[in-house]
């Protein structure tokens, strides 16, 4: 687009219905206007009657009506005009033509473009019925959402990844967004999916030792899974600063998916269960051996029973048999003298 076009906000033309009254009465006049004139020999009024019966009606393309949201940029003879914004019901030079290169692109889950003859499903009060919506030449500018495919990336560590996201947007600039790239749509869904990988291929799935995912030079606990707020917003900040250009606004971002690949899901699986069987062993060891110091201590404070090092050694492995095993210990009575 040319560095010297803005957008140019179209106000003071809410005469629609004005203009569309005074087109129906000279239709109306002009009748009467053509025999009245062919009969009395008025032959100027018969023939200025005539050509607007004929031509009249080129006025009629010049009546916009616009709902709240939505925007018309109007061009004339491949000039930008200026962009029609608000609800209301317009009158513009009717050579003016509506421009959207995206009018025909439907994005995932954004619902603001039915494709050419898409048939929609109408209910009313238990019936159903056929609608035929052709796409628009208007210009959406409420807040819409595209949800891309599923991504395989890999992250930090070379794992592949799934990963899908979705994204609110809306148009900002109406002038940008038709006249900066070709289709701001498919732009759009394009920066998401660079975005993605760009951010998802700094952090590991699970949190890692000796990964660094702020670029600051130091290991921190960010992931994939643990951090999905601050990996969206990251997304976010990242589409943004390439669609700016284009006129759009990222509202917000989010991870709707996150999995590992397929191929690899059933041994990451295992390495985690694996993980947690040696956490959960961990944890049972460090109180066991929390339990027998405590029993050796309360032993040599009340003066119990003496052991030497050999028993005490006895003691120690029976005890950690009995709190670490599996299965419930089978007890043994010793009926004779302690050595």
């Amino acid at each position: 687009m040319n560095a010297n076009v803005q957008e140019k906000i179209i106000s003071g033309h809410k005469t629609g219905g004005l203009m569309l009254f005074l087109i129906l009465v000279l239709y109306i006049a002009a009748i009467p206007g053509v025999i009245a004139g062919g009969v009395g020999g008025a032959w100027p009024i018969a023939l200025l009657s005539g050509i607007w019966l004929m031509f009249g009606w080129i006025l009629l393309l010049g009546l916009k009506v616009l709902k709240p949201n939505e925007a018309v940029v109007l061009t004339l003879f491949g000039k930008y005009v200026g962009t029609l914004k608000g609800d209301g019901f317009f009158w513009v030079n009717p050579f003016c033509t509506a421009f959207n290169p995206a009018s025909n692109t439907k994005l995932g889950q954004s619902g603001d473009v039915k494709l050419p003859g898409t048939a929609v499903t109408v209910g009313t009060q238990g019936s159903t019925s056929l609608a035929v919506e052709m796409p628009t030449k208007k210009i959406s500018l409420k807040v819409m959402t595209l949800s891309n495919s599923r991504q395989k990336v890999n992250d930090v560590l070379g794992n592949p990844v799934e990963v899908a996201v979705a994204v609110m947007w809306r148009v900002k600039d109406t002038a940008k967004a038709v006249f900066e790239v070709d289709n701001f749509k498919e732009y759009l869904s394009l920066q998401c999916d660079t975005a993605v990988r760009n951010v998802v291929k700094i952090y590991p799935y699970d949190v890692t030792d000796n990964i660094d995912t702020t670029g600051d030079g130091e290991a921190d606990d960010g992931s994939l899974r643990g951090s999905t707020e601050i990996v969206a917003n990251r997304i976010k900040e990242e589409i943004q600063s390439k669609v700016s250009g284009a006129g759009l606004e990222i509202v917000d971002a989010r991870i709707t998916y996150l999995a590992y690949a397929p191929e690899i899901a059933a041994a990451m699986l295992q390495r985690q269960q694996a993980a947690a069987v040696v956490d959960a062993r961990k944890l049972i060891v460090d109180g066991a051996v929390g339990m027998v110091e405590l029993a050796l201590e309360r032993l040599n404070e009340n003066h119990t029973v003496e052991l030497d090092e050999e028993r005490k050694a006895a003691m120690v492995s029976n005890l950690l048999v009995v709190l670490c095993g599996n299965h419930d210990a089978q007890p043994v009575v010793n009926s004779g003298s302690l050595y």
